[in-house]
């Protein structure tokens, strides 16, 4: 079920502003849609929509016998097909790997379909001067539609411009041998093991084996000596089949962004954040290292992004001056479409994501951030009962906080903290992106606050790490303790931190993230719909494995400030792979052979 959804809606401007802006920000194949321009984007279109209908014909003379077997008559006989239409399983991968690059208007992917379809048009022109061929009208059509094709390539070929990354050939070569060798080996053992002809050599076996690979028709027919079983025929299509699609993930991957935050970088970042660095309490975490970061034309502001699977995914607000933000996003956006990358935002606020929607993407709500106002915050009242409790039972058990900025702190001290967060760790795998710095006890963080807690024998048993938001703010970035320690530990540095906080100058901070807070808090309500409850109880459930509801609640008991956080992305169908991309970011989920 999806989660409640709130699209942000721009503030209005002037008709002839809004019309360059989205002429100016949309895909190359959604431009200028007169003349030339849109002849070519019809004509891209097509090649996309071409590919997709012979996946589906593909698979249905997979899956349909009379439907196959007529194809099969036809390329066995005086007959030829349209480009793709051999009705394989490897030629409905390819035809979809295809549709799913060219949508994407990758370059190489337009290169391939070229050296593939314009040659065999060719061949069948040349064939159409041959009276056998020239006779049956089906030929023609199969030539009109693979010449219809070619013709589309060329006049789109300005729409494919998205870029790929140069180690695509030879991974490419790589992985086409490997998968060749690994996938037909087993395919002619299989082939042996099933034969029903006795006497077939090695060669006829494997020329049978890479035959069946491209098509399950007639090709491997001719080989007499070999007759193997539908099923094993079925088999050894498919290993080709995944073969291909390995290859052509390897031809057409987009770049991985591979170009990091660099020390140049990180020194302008840290000037915009002195300058308005009090506007997001995310701000400083587009210092961590593992990010990219792309400015504006005037350098007045950046986006910090890191590239995972494909998407381009940036977080928090973007940093500097906001009247300077649309140059940023226009540059990032023009990245992302260069390298043919997915863009999205995680953990924008509404001011940003009024700004983002104005450039075309479209907001989903995540939950909300809990800001904790000094000024406000006291331990009285009924409200507060349970907090000053745990507060004053932690206390009496001995355990006392120092807070001391980074830079105070010795080397020597810094180092045993770091072990022990390391040691503490729940997991080999450091969690967080858009809300953690990824980093403990670096020099450069001089200005990040630390919360030592050691017990009643003077031992460090939690800590927890803030960074600075701006000159008085300060946002979590890491919480760690010992399992063993008091129940209540981290209630009890929370509640130090608040009541001294202003020693450091500090009038605000900035405490976790509460995803889907509001489902929670309005799912609880009396008159609440049964889809906010079926939706309540959907995230209850899940919250056994992972941390949703008991943020919110460890959160709502400081009686904070509610700050809404979105989603931004530019298609709805692009939600499950920025999903995706977000647990990796986050540590949720590590691929194998992955730290």
């Amino acid at each position: 079920m999806p989660a409640p959804q709130t699209t942000l809606s721009p503030p209005q401007a002037p008709a002839a502003e809004n019309a360059r802006r989205v002429t100016r920000l949309l895909p190359p194949s959604f431009r200028a849609f007169s003349g030339d321009d849109r002849l070519r984007s019809r004509a891209a279109t097509a090649t996309v929509w071409y590919l997709r209908l012979l996946v589906v014909l593909n698979i249905a003379a997979v899956v349909s016998l009379p439907f196959r077997e007529e194809v099969h008559e036809h390329n066995a006989g005086e007959y030829f097909t349209p480009y793709l239409a051999t009705a394989g399983l490897v030629s409905a991968v390819l035809a979809l790997f295809l549709a799913v690059v060219m949508r994407r208007r990758k370059r190489a992917a337009w290169l391939f379909n070229l050296l593939l379809a314009g040659p065999l048009f060719g061949l069948y022109v040349v064939a159409l001067t041959r009276a056998p061929y020239r006779e049956h009208a089906f030929n023609w059509v199969s030539t009109a539609l693979t010449g219809l094709f070619v013709a589309a390539l060329l006049l789109g070929r300005r729409e494919f411009d998205a870029i790929g990354d140069r180690s695509n050939p030879r991974l490419a070569l790589a992985v086409g041998v490997g998968g060749t060798l690994v996938g037909g080996g087993l395919g002619t053992l299989l082939v042996h093991a099933t034969n029903k002809v006795a006497g077939a050599s090695l060669r006829e076996e494997i020329s049978y084996t890479l035959l069946r690979g491209i098509s399950v028709g007639p090709l491997a027919d001719r080989i007499a000596a070999v007759q193997a079983p539908r099923w094993a025929d079925m088999v050894v299509n498919t290993l080709m089949a995944v073969t291909s699609l390995l290859v052509l993930y390897a031809c057409f991957r987009a770049p991985r962004g591979a170009c990091l935050l660099a020390p140049q970088d990180e020194a302008r970042l840290r000037t915009l954040l002195d300058r308005h660095g009090d506007r997001d309490s995310l701000g400083y975490f587009a210092l961590r290292r593992d990010k990219s970061v792309i400015f504006s034309p005037s350098g007045k502001a950046a986006i910090a992004y890191r590239v995972i699977g494909g998407v381009s995914l940036a977080s928090g607000d973007p940093i500097g001056d906001p009247e300077a933000w649309p140059g940023a996003i226009d540059a990032w956006l023009a990245e992302a479409r260069r390298h043919a990358w997915t863009p999205a935002v995680m953990g924008a606020s509404e001011e940003a994501g009024t700004i983002y929607a104005r450039h075309g993407l479209d907001a989903l709500e995540l939950g909300d951030e809990a800001i904790v106002e000094l000024a406000d915050f006291t331990l009285e009242g009924r409200a507060m009962r349970v907090v000053r409790q745990a507060h004053k039972r932690v206390q009496r058990a001995g355990y006392t906080v120092r807070i001391r900025r980074h830079e105070d702190i010795p080397g020597e001290e810094m180092a045993v903290l770091v072990d022990r967060a390391d040691h503490w760790r729940d997991g080999a795998t450091e969690r967080g992106f858009s809300m953690a710095l990824g980093r403990l006890g670096d020099p450069s963080d001089g200005r990040c606050v630390m919360l030592e807690c050691r017990d009643a024998d003077g031992e460090p048993r939690a800590l927890l790490s803030f960074v600075p938001w701006g000159e008085r703010g300060l946002s979590l970035d890491l919480m760690r303790r010992d399992r063993g320690c008091e129940n209540g530990l981290m209630e009890y540095m929370v509640v130090e931190l608040l009541l001294r906080a202003q020693e450091l100058g500090t009038d605000r901070v900035s405490l976790n993230f509460a995803m889907f807070r509001s489902v929670f808090e309005r799912g609880a309500r009396l008159g609440a719909g049964p889809v906010l409850r079926l939706w309540r109880s959907t995230l209850t459930f899940f919250s056994r494995w992972w941390q949703i509801e008991s943020l919110y609640r460890a959160n709502a008991k400081y009686r904070p400030v509610w700050e809404p956080r979105f989603l931004l992305f530019a298609k709805s169908s692009d939600i499950p792979r920025i999903g995706l991309a977000s647990a990796r970011a986050e540590g949720f989920l590590t691929l194998p052979g992955r730290s």
